[in-house]
């Protein structure tokens, strides 16, 4: 049975059902748009897009390209998945018959490593084979984690390298499928390998910025809001960046305060365009890096001066203790979704394998409120299916019926992952330059 689709706290009118609406009238030129946009620019191999629907714009907020939610997936995405997997791998690497999964050093995160089950099994029944080399550095030997929500087992192997090549074992992969953000960096084991890996090293977090990404996001947004005749900003989340801060030390200060005054001048005259009755807020959050860490929401300059210490050190907090050297301060989105008997405040995450859209899940938690970020404690996960639904629309339906608001959903996500396809042949050019 699948799960209900969250309701809106707000009436079904407005701008988000003319949103929808436009969507499902101009679908196929959509689609149309997006297959020649895919043959021009290639997807990433897998990615995640969190979104906001706030009644009055629906905007992706974070886009992952080393996701790590494959378990919170309903089991009934499984076969598009699995084919999903195999064109990408095909694209990717056309004679794979091995792959090497490299995943995060999280051992004691039982809801990740159940993430990494589920991508094994997906690989597995992908028709590939498929075994675990991990980073972990006192790793020395094969070790069988028995994982305690599922009661499947994790087969962790050491990995080693021989010359431009690494394996475990006795088996020597064709292609090594990173898991792994690299916030912490590349570690030398993974540098100038002979085999395909993928994603390429430089999309981790240690050289990625959130507000490069959404950069090229801006622009995909404005070319299909010419396609479709659509301000992009329904779309699209307003951003500034500071590049240096040290929020601990309260360098840069004077940049952020005057980029949060700026952005919010900026939603306020689209408010006004709009006649939207609300105060705006923007979001603060490190440039790199995922699971939540260094965000905060500002209404006011003021919010910024008056940081306590407690504030700022949680601020420069990143994952695997990585300094925060840079912001991007965010549009605030609200969430209007709701889900679950105790009302609890809901976000959409979409997950792509290629172009397509195999899947996704509700982020929910009732102790955060409409404005806030909602991956901190007490966040939970509603799973959804949208093998049915969110590849295409159902003109028998409204706008926001379960398959239309799925369709727009899965929009939004793949214009996401265009920008990160950008973003990557962007990286690519760059490198290329350099090394000449």
């Amino acid at each position: 049975m699948q799960s209900p689709v969250p309701h809106l706290t707000t009436a079904q009118t407005g701008p988000l059902l003319q949103l929808e609406a436009t969507l499902l009238r101009r679908s196929a030129d959509i689609e149309a748009w997006f297959r020649a946009q895919w043959q021009a620019t290639p997807p990433p191999f897998y990615s995640s897009v969190d979104l906001r629907n706030a009644g009055l714009k629906l905007a992706p907020v974070d886009t992952n390209l080393f996701p790590g939610g494959f378990n919170n997936l309903n089991p009934a995405f499984e076969p598009l998945c699995i084919q999903a997997l195999q064109t990408a791998l095909l694209r990717v690497c056309p004679t794979a018959k091995r792959i090497l999964l490299v995943p995060e050093n999280h051992t004691r995160n039982k809801f990740y490593l159940e993430n990494v089950a589920t991508l094994f099994d997906l690989i597995q029944k992908a028709g590939f084979h498929v075994r675990i080399g991990s980073l972990i550095p006192d790793l020395h030997e094969a070790t069988d984690l028995t994982l305690e929500l599922s009661g499947r087992t994790l087969h962790l192997e050491p990995l080693r390298r021989d010359g431009d090549r690494v394996y475990v074992d006795d088996f020597m992969p064709c292609a090594v499928l990173l898991n792994n953000d690299l916030t912490a960096g590349v570690p030398e084991i993974l540098r100038d390998l002979s085999q395909h890996v993928i994603p390429p090293l430089d999309l981790g977090w240690h050289a990625r910025q959130k507000s490069n990404h959404f950069g090229f996001y801006r622009e995909v947004a404005k070319e299909v809001g010419a396609l479709i005749d659509l301000d992009p900003w329904f779309i699209d989340p307003l951003f500034r960046n500071c590049g240096e801060i040290n929020f601990l030390k309260r360098e840069g200060q004077e940049c952020l305060e005057a980029n949060v005054a700026l952005l919010l001048e900026d939603i306020r005259a689209k408010y006004a365009e709009y006649d939207i009755q609300q105060e705006p807020f923007v979001i603060v959050k490190s440039d790199a890096g995922t699971y939540g860490m260094g965000v905060m929401t500002v209404r006011s300059v003021e919010d910024l001066r008056t940081m306590n210490r407690k504030a700022r050190t949680h601020m420069s907090s990143a994952k695997e203790g990585a300094d925060v050297t840079g912001a991007i301060i965010q549009e605030g989105v609200l969430t209007l979704e709701k889900l679950g008997a105790d009302e609890a405040t809901a976000e959409p995450v979409v997950y792509m394998i290629d172009q397509f859209v195999v899947g996704g899940f509700y982020r929910l938690n009732a102790q955060r409120g409409s404005q806030d970020n909602l991956n901190a404690p007490g966040m939970r996960f509603e799973p959804l299916a949208f093998d049915e639904c969110c590849s295409h629309p159902n003109p028998a339906c409204g706008p926001d019926d379960r398959p239309n608001r799925f369709y727009a959903y899965g929009v939004v996500a793949r214009l996401a992952a265009l920008a990160a396809a950008r973003e990557i042949e962007a990286t690519r050019e760059l490198l290329e330059t350099r090394a000449a």
